[in-house]
């Protein structure tokens, strides 16, 4: 029902790539790519198939979102309703923009229209819902994005007050701030509407307050406007309160580049990722990596596979 995201750095014949980490209760998926952007996120999504992008309404509404002019949006409606390859529409927009011109815009007006056509997607499992910190590439990418409340009270951590009335706000706060996600994390065991509005009324008069520690009311407020992510659980009580599964996951591929330091060839850097997303997934499955890689390579085909057993899983879950 929902999907993890997180993303940690690699090393790919001297230069720096990225490793997006996808992942829910019975899976954990590695993909080194060469930049973390929505663009890179939505090709991990689409599992293989060809990037397309589309003028849709949606993909209008997103260009406001991030941004775009009206100016611009207008010279962009004769492709309204259109669909292009990748090819294609880089073409048109090197017309509409210039080769070389308004690479900011144009790469807005890409992610967007990237993002409509995702979720037109009629060959494979759209994510609805996806859980991830708050990094500006996994926005907008499904329907329901929530966010991580560790990740979010980490940024709290980050005050240094010296003065000690600050210091007596700062810890005063932080109690009532993981009180409220102790609450949170018993509504998830036992949801209920009425204490889902009791919820979301507290988190407005919590995330209201003024200490008068200026940082720490800007960090507060900053929290609050991340209302809507950060009770996704309201509505959807099965999306956990944090994103520790992916973070685990970033760590084992952190691990793994200590030792490896980096690979070389392309070649190279999708069988580390295949060999990470096996282990990975292996051990939430309860299988034996080793024993299973044997089987594969040994061309015994006696252990069903990882594909079968998460469906298995996935099918005993939602029954």
């Amino acid at each position: 029902p929902y999907q993890q995201i997180d993303d940690t750095g690699a090393r790919v014949n001297g230069v720096n790539y990225y490793t997006q980490i996808l992942c829910n209760p019975y899976y954990t998926a590695y993909f080194t790519v060469p930049n973390k952007n929505r663009e890179n996120v939505l090709d991990v999504l689409l599992c293989g198939k060809e990037k397309t992008y589309c003028f849709t309404d949606e993909a209008y509404n997103l260009m406001k979102t991030f941004n775009v002019s009206q100016s611009w949006m207008e010279k962009l409606s004769s492709f309204k309703n259109k669909i292009f390859s990748d090819e294609e529409m880089r073409r048109k927009l090197d017309c509409v923009f210039s080769l070389n011109g308004y690479k900011t815009t144009k790469k807005k007006v890409l992610e967007a229209c990237a993002i409509a056509a995702y979720h037109q997607s009629k060959d494979i499992p759209v994510v609805t819902t996806l859980l991830s910190d708050d990094a500006r590439q996994f926005r907008q990418i499904a329907y329901h994005h929530a966010l991580c409340w560790i990740h979010d009270g980490r940024n709290y951590k980050k005050l240094r007050p010296i003065v000690p009335y600050h210091k007596e706000k700062l810890k005063a706060f932080l109690n009532s701030y993981w009180n409220f996600y102790g609450e949170l994390s018993k509504f998830r065991i036992k949801p209920d509407s009425e204490v889902a509005e009791q919820l979301s009324v507290k988190f407005d008069q919590l995330f209201s307050t003024k200490t008068g520690y200026e940082q720490l009311d800007e960090r507060i407020a900053k929290t609050k406007e991340n209302k809507e992510q950060l009770l996704k659980v309201l509505v959807l009580p099965e999306v956990p309160l944090h994103n520790n599964a992916a973070e685990l996951a970033a760590r084992a591929k952190v691990r793994k580049r200590d030792v490896s330091l980096q690979t070389i060839t392309e070649e190279g850097t999708k069988a580390n990722d295949t060999f990470m997303t096996i282990v990975q997934t292996a051990k939430k499955l309860g299988v034996s990596a080793y024993q299973y890689i044997c089987d594969r390579v040994g061309g015994t085909f006696g252990m069903p596979s990882l594909a079968q057993l998460i469906g298995e899983k996935s099918s005993i879950s939602r029954n």
